[in-house]
């Protein structure tokens, strides 16, 4: 009896992991060809610890850039945006680069962050509040690839979307993703977002392929995530990360490479990889500021003003709705 109900709770439980969102994507993407995963999936809480760290690295420009620039595109923005605004940051994080608009924009009622890791969402908004008492913070966990339903709002929506993540989508994604942003901040909204620039190859594989192996580490994570959330029995070590630029689709591609012949089940089905087959992670677009800008038109925006930082390594533009 106790064995049978021991193979029940076991049948339940698998049975719960298949219907969940993560495990129809893991399955779906190691049983494609090629091998695929969504990049949103690295922020559990240890990806968001490694994906911190990265952004300390020396090796990786963007974060450092886009700190320096982020102060000056604030104070620009405190001359324009003279309303009361309700702050929308998809993909919060840590809730680092927010500080900047919430000290120059005083009209800034608002602030809702949204991010898939909501433990380290909860613990920033948590820290952020001390600072900031006079906002109201309201986070929302959740995926913020689609339109998002955020209630009620205080004065103009004013959307935030920092650091290089709108390359992490192919042009026809990140197409669809401005589209969604437009729905969900309106038709008087504006959109701040960060674009990494194209530039020299060699200082793209430097910052993807760091020195101490934090980003190696980052995206092996997933496989732990995988293990630990949907009883898999990867062996995380047979795995190596790999990641190189594509000069002519302007992106770097980061995969994770199976080292050996093997075979692993996932939630109850069986995984086959090959030795030199790899699993694609992420990809990282690079655009110039006119690509971005024609990315951004034919969304429905109107490209207001755009900032570089030093040398062109990292771009910021302020996007309005042309429903206005």
């Amino acid at each position: 009896m106790l064995t049978n109900a021991l193979k029940k709770l076991a049948d339940d439980t698998d049975e719960l992991m298949a219907e969940s969102e993560f495990c129809q994507h893991v399955l779906e993407g190691l049983n494609a060809q090629p091998k695929q995963l969504s990049p949103k999936y690295f922020y559990d809480q240890q990806g968001s610890v490694f994906f911190d760290q990265i952004c300390e690295l020396e090796e990786y420009y963007p974060y450092r850039h886009e700190l320096r620039l982020l102060p000056i595109v604030a104070r620009d923005l405190s001359r324009v945006l003279k309303s009361e605004y309700s702050v929308v940051e998809f993909g919060a994080g840590s809730l680092l680069k927010i500080r900047p608009l919430l000290d120059w924009i005083r009209g800034i009622q608002q602030f809702i962050p949204i991010d898939i890791s909501g433990q380290h969402l909860r613990e920033a908004c948590a820290e952020l509040a001390l600072e900031y008492p006079r906002i109201q913070i309201r986070p929302i966990e959740g995926d913020f690839t689609s339109s998002v339903e955020l209630g009620h709002t205080s004065g103009e929506r004013l959307g935030f979307f920092p650091g290089s993540t709108i390359g992490n989508f192919t042009p026809e994604k990140a197409k669809s993703f401005l589209c969604a942003a437009r729905d969900t901040l309106g038709e008087r909204g504006y959109l701040i977002v960060g674009v990494d620039t194209k530039k020299s190859p060699d200082i793209l594989h430097k910052a993807y392929n760091d020195e101490l192996g934090i980003t190696a580490k980052f995206n092996l994570n997933l496989l732990t995530r995988i293990n630990r959330e949907l009883g898999a029995n990867i062996a995380v070590d047979s795995f190596e990360h790999y990641a190189h630029y594509d000069v002519e689709a302007g992106c770097i591609k980061m995969h994770l490479v199976s080292l050996v012949d093997q075979e692993y089940h996932v939630a109850g089905q069986k995984v086959v990889f090959r030795q030199g087959e790899s699993i694609h992670t992420e990809s990282s677009y690079k655009y110039s500021t006119d690509e971005f800008s024609a990315l951004a038109q034919g969304s429905g925006w109107q490209v207001e003003q755009c900032w570089l930082a030093e040398r062109g390594m990292f771009s910021m533009f302020l996007l309005r709705s042309d429903k206005l």
